[in-house]
């Protein structure tokens, strides 16, 4: 049987709109909510607009509408697609996994694969793009499916944030430890584990003393192979700039990727972080 794949992921990727559209990927966005109004993400807010109304109302985030899963399904499959990979945040993280996946399950007709990435930003967009090769190159559904699930066994994240609050507030604490390390300056590091929750992986005094902990940290794990390093920031560009520049110099780093995080991300996060994904290339 032919088969017509089609990719699928949510706005948390971090994927730059222009290469969603030139890879033909469809992102299901985030819903960004606040008391009085409701935005979504990446579409009709940006990061900064979240940051300066920081101090007057921290916001929350919700996945995608079940509405928008089965409309953007049901119009794959009027599109004669036979096949659905989707790819989405870690279900440590989001719901947005578990309800794209009871929604599959009710549109007949087409089959759809759904992944727990078990990751997030540039960790998920690289799943994404490297599925994006993969149909590409006409590799069948279950052959991608397999490869993917491999890529995600050598894909790790390392994030620093100049503060906890927002991810308690959001209720992503997840396994982090810190509060009585924020009063000593003791900034987490901060990694997904196999159940795709955060954890402190180590922790430094300071902010300098993090980043370059993060630095130390990239640089022990490329030793195991050639990868591709993505450095991600949320309104720490100087600092996130300084950081990829030293990561470039390194042997093993076959690509890297800069970008800012997206407005679902930020309301978890606030300003200041700094993340790194390493991705070890087949």
């Amino acid at each position: 049987m032919n088969q017509k794949i089609a990719l699928l992921t949510d706005s948390t990727s971090d994927i730059p709109r222009e290469v969603l559209e030139e890879k033909n990927i469809h992102s299901l966005p985030l819903k960004i909510i606040y008391k009085d109004e409701e935005y979504t993400d990446r579409v009709d807010i940006q990061p900064e607009e979240i940051y300066n109304r920081f101090a007057e109302e921290i916001p929350t985030t919700s996945m995608p509408s079940p509405n928008d899963v089965q409309k953007k399904l049901l119009e794959l499959k009027e599109k004669g697609v036979t096949h659905v990979i989707a790819i989405h945040i870690s279900s440590g993280l989001s719901g947005t996994y578990n309800m794209v996946r009871m929604i599959a399950q009710q549109v007949e007709g087409i089959t759809v694969e759904v992944i727990d990435s078990k990751a997030l930003s540039m960790g998920l967009g690289r799943l994404v793009l490297y599925a994006a090769e993969l149909i590409e190159e006409g590799l069948s559904f279950n052959d991608i499916i397999e490869k993917i699930n491999d890529k995600m066994k050598n894909t790790d994240i390392f994030f620093v944030v100049k503060t906890l609050k927002y991810l308690i507030e959001g209720g992503r604490i997840g396994k982090v430890s810190g509060t009585i390390g924020e009063l000593l300056n003791l900034k987490p590091i901060i990694s997904i584990d196999e159940e795709g929750q955060y954890y402190t992986l180590k922790k430094s005094r300071g902010r300098k003393k993090s980043i370059n902990a993060i630095y130390n940290i990239v640089r022990d794990k490329i030793k195991e192979g050639i990868s591709t390093v993505d450095v991600m920031h949320g309104a720490a560009c100087e600092e996130a700039k300084e950081l990829l520049e030293k990561v470039k110099k390194l042997d093993n780093v076959k690509e890297t990727f800069f970008g800012q995080i997206g407005p679902s991300m930020v309301v978890h996060t606030g300003p200041g972080l700094i993340g790194v994904i390493v991705s070890k290339v087949d």
